[in-house]
Protein backbone atom coordinates (compact mmCIF):
# COMPACT_ATOMS: atom_id res chain seq x y z
CA UNK A 1 0.00 0.00 0.00
CA UNK A 2 1.32 3.44 -0.87
CA UNK A 3 2.17 6.09 1.70
CA UNK A 4 -0.34 8.89 1.11
CA UNK A 5 2.18 11.45 2.38
CA UNK A 6 4.95 10.19 0.10
CA UNK A 7 6.52 12.74 -2.24
CA UNK A 8 8.68 11.25 -5.01
CA UNK A 9 12.16 12.71 -5.27
CA UNK A 10 13.57 13.90 -8.55
CA UNK A 11 16.41 11.41 -8.08
CA UNK A 12 13.93 8.55 -7.90
CA UNK A 13 12.04 9.68 -10.97
CA UNK A 14 15.27 10.16 -12.93
CA UNK A 15 16.37 6.67 -11.95
CA UNK A 16 13.05 5.21 -13.11
CA UNK A 17 13.14 7.05 -16.46
CA UNK A 18 16.77 6.09 -17.11
CA UNK A 19 16.19 2.41 -16.31
CA UNK A 20 13.11 2.37 -18.54
CA UNK A 21 15.08 3.94 -21.39
CA UNK A 22 18.19 1.77 -21.12
CA UNK A 23 16.53 -1.46 -19.93
CA UNK A 24 19.72 -2.01 -17.93
CA UNK A 25 20.74 -0.80 -14.46
CA UNK A 26 24.43 -0.42 -15.28
CA UNK A 27 23.79 1.63 -18.43
CA UNK A 28 21.20 3.78 -16.65
CA UNK A 29 23.63 4.48 -13.80
CA UNK A 30 26.32 5.50 -16.31
CA UNK A 31 23.95 7.94 -18.05
CA UNK A 32 23.09 9.57 -14.72
CA UNK A 33 26.66 9.56 -13.45
CA UNK A 34 25.76 7.42 -10.44
CA UNK A 35 26.93 4.15 -8.98
CA UNK A 36 24.62 1.25 -9.71
CA UNK A 37 23.88 0.81 -6.00
CA UNK A 38 22.86 4.48 -5.66
CA UNK A 39 20.55 4.22 -8.65
CA UNK A 40 19.03 0.96 -7.36
CA UNK A 41 18.39 2.52 -3.95
CA UNK A 42 16.71 5.59 -5.49
CA UNK A 43 14.42 3.38 -7.56
CA UNK A 44 13.66 1.09 -4.62
CA UNK A 45 12.74 4.10 -2.45
CA UNK A 46 10.39 5.32 -5.17
CA UNK A 47 8.72 1.92 -5.47
CA UNK A 48 8.35 1.59 -1.69
CA UNK A 49 6.81 5.01 -1.34
CA UNK A 50 4.38 4.38 -4.21
CA UNK A 51 3.57 0.91 -2.95
CA UNK A 52 3.97 -0.60 -6.41
CA UNK A 53 6.64 -2.34 -8.47
CA UNK A 54 7.74 -0.27 -11.45
CA UNK A 55 10.45 -2.63 -12.70
CA UNK A 56 10.89 -6.38 -12.87
CA UNK A 57 14.52 -7.29 -12.19
CA UNK A 58 16.29 -10.41 -13.41
CA UNK A 59 19.87 -11.42 -14.05
CA UNK A 60 19.47 -11.06 -17.82
CA UNK A 61 17.20 -8.08 -18.43
CA UNK A 62 14.93 -5.44 -16.99
CA UNK A 63 11.23 -5.25 -17.73
CA UNK A 64 8.85 -2.40 -16.98
CA UNK A 65 5.69 -3.55 -15.20
CA UNK A 66 2.23 -2.63 -16.39
CA UNK A 67 2.02 -0.09 -13.55
CA UNK A 68 5.39 1.26 -14.56
CA UNK A 69 4.32 1.70 -18.18
CA UNK A 70 1.30 3.66 -16.98
CA UNK A 71 3.36 5.98 -14.77
CA UNK A 72 6.39 6.36 -17.08
CA UNK A 73 5.04 9.24 -19.26
CA UNK A 74 4.25 11.24 -16.12
CA UNK A 75 7.70 10.57 -14.67
CA UNK A 76 9.33 11.59 -17.94
CA UNK A 77 7.30 14.82 -18.03
CA UNK A 78 8.48 15.72 -14.52
CA UNK A 79 12.12 15.04 -15.42
CA UNK A 80 11.83 17.10 -18.63
CA UNK A 81 10.25 19.98 -16.72
CA UNK A 82 12.95 19.86 -14.05
CA UNK A 83 15.70 19.94 -16.67
CA UNK A 84 14.03 22.88 -18.42
CA UNK A 85 13.75 24.68 -15.07
CA UNK A 86 17.43 24.11 -14.31
CA UNK A 87 18.52 25.36 -17.73
CA UNK A 88 16.40 28.48 -17.41
CA UNK A 89 17.66 29.18 -13.89
CA UNK A 90 21.26 28.85 -15.08
CA UNK A 91 20.64 31.19 -17.99
CA UNK A 92 21.15 28.43 -20.56
CA UNK A 93 17.54 27.65 -21.32
CA UNK A 94 17.97 27.56 -25.10
CA UNK A 95 18.75 24.01 -26.31
CA UNK A 96 20.01 25.52 -29.57
CA UNK A 97 23.07 26.69 -27.61
CA UNK A 98 23.91 23.08 -26.76
CA UNK A 99 23.47 19.60 -28.20
CA UNK A 100 20.32 18.51 -30.04
CA UNK A 101 19.82 14.85 -30.95
CA UNK A 102 17.88 14.96 -34.23
CA UNK A 103 16.25 11.96 -35.89
CA UNK A 104 15.49 11.78 -39.61
CA UNK A 105 13.64 9.20 -41.69
CA UNK A 106 15.66 7.42 -44.43
CA UNK A 107 13.75 9.06 -47.29
CA UNK A 108 14.69 12.52 -45.95
CA UNK A 109 18.13 12.24 -44.36
CA UNK A 110 20.47 11.65 -47.33
CA UNK A 111 18.81 14.28 -49.48
CA UNK A 112 18.54 17.25 -47.09
CA UNK A 113 21.42 16.71 -44.65
CA UNK A 114 24.12 18.20 -46.91
CA UNK A 115 22.33 21.57 -46.98
CA UNK A 116 21.31 21.40 -43.33
CA UNK A 117 24.75 20.46 -42.01
CA UNK A 118 26.43 23.09 -44.16
CA UNK A 119 24.03 25.86 -43.22
CA UNK A 120 23.31 25.31 -39.52
CA UNK A 121 26.75 26.36 -38.22
CA UNK A 122 26.27 29.78 -39.84
CA UNK A 123 22.80 30.23 -38.38
CA UNK A 124 23.29 28.50 -35.02
CA UNK A 125 27.03 28.58 -34.25
CA UNK A 126 26.63 27.24 -30.70
CA UNK A 127 24.51 24.24 -31.71
CA UNK A 128 25.99 20.74 -31.75
CA UNK A 129 23.87 18.38 -33.83
CA UNK A 130 23.74 14.63 -33.32
CA UNK A 131 21.98 12.76 -36.15
CA UNK A 132 20.07 9.47 -36.01
CA UNK A 133 18.51 7.94 -39.14
CA UNK A 134 15.70 5.42 -38.65
CA UNK A 135 12.13 4.57 -39.62
CA UNK A 136 9.29 6.70 -38.28
CA UNK A 137 8.01 4.26 -35.66
CA UNK A 138 11.46 3.77 -34.22
CA UNK A 139 12.16 7.52 -34.13
CA UNK A 140 8.90 8.20 -32.32
CA UNK A 141 9.80 5.55 -29.76
CA UNK A 142 13.24 7.09 -29.23
CA UNK A 143 11.61 10.50 -28.81
CA UNK A 144 9.19 9.26 -26.18
CA UNK A 145 12.02 7.44 -24.38
CA UNK A 146 14.09 10.62 -24.26
CA UNK A 147 16.85 9.21 -26.47
CA UNK A 148 16.10 11.87 -29.13
CA UNK A 149 15.22 15.53 -28.74
CA UNK A 150 13.40 16.04 -32.05
CA UNK A 151 12.81 14.27 -35.37
CA UNK A 152 12.20 15.19 -38.99
CA UNK A 153 9.39 12.94 -40.28
CA UNK A 154 6.47 12.87 -42.70
CA UNK A 155 3.23 14.27 -41.27
CA UNK A 156 0.76 13.43 -39.96
CA UNK A 157 2.07 10.85 -37.54
CA UNK A 158 1.01 9.21 -34.31
CA UNK A 159 1.79 12.25 -32.20
CA UNK A 160 0.38 11.38 -28.77
CA UNK A 161 2.48 13.35 -26.30
CA UNK A 162 4.36 15.02 -29.16
CA UNK A 163 4.14 18.43 -30.81
CA UNK A 164 4.42 18.56 -34.61
CA UNK A 165 5.63 21.61 -36.56
CA UNK A 166 4.88 21.59 -40.29
CA UNK A 167 7.88 22.72 -42.35
CA UNK A 168 7.53 22.04 -46.07
CA UNK A 169 5.73 20.03 -48.73
CA UNK A 170 7.32 18.30 -51.71
CA UNK A 171 5.80 16.72 -54.78
CA UNK A 172 6.25 13.09 -55.74
CA UNK A 173 7.86 12.39 -59.10
CA UNK A 174 7.26 9.21 -61.10
CA UNK A 175 10.48 7.29 -61.79
CA UNK A 176 10.30 5.12 -64.92
CA UNK A 177 12.52 2.62 -66.74
CA UNK A 178 14.73 4.18 -69.42
CA UNK A 179 12.87 4.82 -72.67
CA UNK A 180 9.41 4.49 -71.10
CA UNK A 181 6.62 6.21 -73.08
CA UNK A 182 5.78 8.50 -70.15
CA UNK A 183 9.35 9.66 -69.62
CA UNK A 184 9.65 13.45 -69.83
CA UNK A 185 5.89 14.08 -69.53
CA UNK A 186 4.94 17.03 -67.31
CA UNK A 187 1.20 16.56 -66.68
CA UNK A 188 0.65 12.84 -66.19
CA UNK A 189 -2.66 12.04 -64.46
CA UNK A 190 -2.19 10.11 -61.22
CA UNK A 191 -4.67 7.54 -62.54
CA UNK A 192 -1.85 6.01 -64.63
CA UNK A 193 -0.66 4.37 -61.42
CA UNK A 194 -3.44 1.83 -61.91
CA UNK A 195 -1.72 0.60 -65.08
CA UNK A 196 1.89 0.44 -63.87
CA UNK A 197 3.74 -2.10 -61.67
CA UNK A 198 4.48 0.04 -58.62
CA UNK A 199 7.64 -0.73 -56.64
CA UNK A 200 7.08 -0.20 -52.94
CA UNK A 201 9.47 0.03 -50.01
CA UNK A 202 9.30 -2.57 -47.25
CA UNK A 203 6.76 -2.40 -44.44
CA UNK A 204 7.59 0.28 -41.89
CA UNK A 205 8.73 2.88 -44.41
CA UNK A 206 6.33 5.81 -44.45
CA UNK A 207 7.05 6.31 -48.17
CA UNK A 208 5.33 2.98 -48.83
CA UNK A 209 2.16 4.23 -47.16
CA UNK A 210 2.40 7.58 -48.92
CA UNK A 211 2.62 5.87 -52.33
CA UNK A 212 -0.48 3.81 -51.56
CA UNK A 213 -2.24 6.95 -50.29
CA UNK A 214 -1.45 8.69 -53.57
CA UNK A 215 -3.12 5.85 -55.43
CA UNK A 216 -6.19 5.97 -53.19
CA UNK A 217 -6.50 9.74 -53.59
CA UNK A 218 -6.36 9.27 -57.36
CA UNK A 219 -9.20 6.78 -57.04
CA UNK A 220 -7.17 3.87 -58.35
CA UNK A 221 -6.04 0.54 -56.95
CA UNK A 222 -2.28 0.12 -57.13
CA UNK A 223 -0.75 -2.94 -58.79
CA UNK A 224 2.35 -3.50 -56.63
CA UNK A 225 5.29 -5.10 -58.39
CA UNK A 226 6.67 -8.36 -57.06
CA UNK A 227 9.91 -6.60 -56.13
CA UNK A 228 10.15 -4.75 -52.82
CA UNK A 229 13.09 -2.66 -51.67
CA UNK A 230 14.54 -1.81 -48.26
CA UNK A 231 15.68 1.64 -49.42
CA UNK A 232 14.68 4.26 -51.95
CA UNK A 233 18.07 3.93 -53.66
CA UNK A 234 17.46 0.22 -54.25
CA UNK A 235 13.94 0.88 -55.53
CA UNK A 236 15.28 3.40 -58.08
CA UNK A 237 17.96 0.95 -59.22
CA UNK A 238 15.26 -1.69 -59.73
CA UNK A 239 13.31 0.83 -61.82
CA UNK A 240 16.42 1.44 -63.91
CA UNK A 241 16.58 -2.30 -64.47
CA UNK A 242 13.04 -2.38 -65.81
CA UNK A 243 11.38 -4.05 -62.81
CA UNK A 244 8.65 -1.45 -62.36
CA UNK A 245 8.06 2.21 -61.51
CA UNK A 246 8.21 4.05 -58.20
CA UNK A 247 7.43 7.40 -56.60
CA UNK A 248 10.33 9.48 -55.36
CA UNK A 249 10.11 12.74 -53.39
CA UNK A 250 11.33 15.87 -55.15
CA UNK A 251 14.27 16.29 -52.74
CA UNK A 252 15.60 12.87 -53.81
CA UNK A 253 15.45 13.46 -57.57
CA UNK A 254 18.92 14.96 -58.09
CA UNK A 255 20.74 12.33 -56.04
CA UNK A 256 18.87 9.29 -57.33
CA UNK A 257 18.91 10.25 -61.02
CA UNK A 258 22.64 10.99 -60.81
CA UNK A 259 23.40 7.38 -59.90
CA UNK A 260 20.65 5.53 -61.79
CA UNK A 261 19.51 5.92 -65.40
CA UNK A 262 15.79 6.38 -64.98
CA UNK A 263 13.17 8.42 -66.76
CA UNK A 264 11.02 10.93 -64.92
CA UNK A 265 7.46 12.12 -65.30
CA UNK A 266 5.63 14.75 -63.31
CA UNK A 267 2.00 14.58 -62.29
CA UNK A 268 -0.82 16.89 -63.23
CA UNK A 269 -2.40 18.95 -60.48
CA UNK A 270 -3.38 18.13 -57.85
CA UNK A 271 0.03 16.49 -57.57
CA UNK A 272 0.68 13.70 -55.07
CA UNK A 273 2.90 15.14 -52.35
CA UNK A 274 3.97 14.75 -48.74
CA UNK A 275 4.42 17.13 -45.83
CA UNK A 276 7.56 17.06 -43.68
CA UNK A 277 7.71 18.43 -40.16
CA UNK A 278 9.62 18.49 -36.90
CA UNK A 279 8.22 16.62 -33.89
CA UNK A 280 9.33 16.76 -30.26
CA UNK A 281 8.00 15.91 -26.80
CA UNK A 282 5.28 18.33 -25.73
CA UNK A 283 6.54 18.08 -22.16
CA UNK A 284 10.08 19.23 -23.01
CA UNK A 285 9.32 22.93 -22.57
CA UNK A 286 11.26 23.74 -25.74
CA UNK A 287 8.46 24.83 -28.02
CA UNK A 288 9.91 28.23 -28.95
CA UNK A 289 13.41 26.89 -29.59
CA UNK A 290 12.25 23.98 -31.74
CA UNK A 291 9.95 26.20 -33.78
CA UNK A 292 12.97 28.35 -34.48
CA UNK A 293 15.02 25.28 -35.41
CA UNK A 294 12.26 23.98 -37.69
CA UNK A 295 12.08 27.34 -39.45
CA UNK A 296 15.83 27.49 -40.02
CA UNK A 297 16.03 23.92 -41.32
CA UNK A 298 13.05 24.47 -43.63
CA UNK A 299 14.68 27.62 -44.97
CA UNK A 300 17.98 25.85 -45.65
CA UNK A 301 16.18 23.04 -47.49
CA UNK A 302 13.98 25.43 -49.50
CA UNK A 303 17.08 27.38 -50.57
CA UNK A 304 18.53 24.21 -52.10
CA UNK A 305 15.49 22.19 -53.17
CA UNK A 306 12.20 22.68 -55.02
CA UNK A 307 9.94 22.37 -52.01
CA UNK A 308 7.05 24.47 -50.78
CA UNK A 309 7.40 26.11 -47.37
CA UNK A 310 4.25 25.77 -45.32
CA UNK A 311 3.04 27.75 -42.34
CA UNK A 312 3.00 25.68 -39.17
CA UNK A 313 -0.53 24.62 -38.31
CA UNK A 314 0.37 23.50 -34.81
CA UNK A 315 -0.56 19.91 -35.73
Amino acid sequence: MSDKSFQPTLAGLRAFVAVAQKQHFGSAATVLGLSQSTLSQALATLETGLGTHLVERSTRRVRITAEGEQLLPLARAVVDAAEAFTRAAAGTGDPLDGTVRLGLIPTVAPYVLPAVLAGLPRRLPDLTLRVVEDKTERLLGLLRDGALDAALIALPADAAGLTAIAMYEEDFVLALPPGHALSGKQRVPATVLAELPLLLLDEGHCLRDQALDACREAGVRAEPADTRAASLATAVQCVAGGLGVTLIPQTAVAVETARSSVGLARFAAPRPHRRIGLVFRSSSGRDESYRRLAGIIAELIADNQSVHRVDDDGG
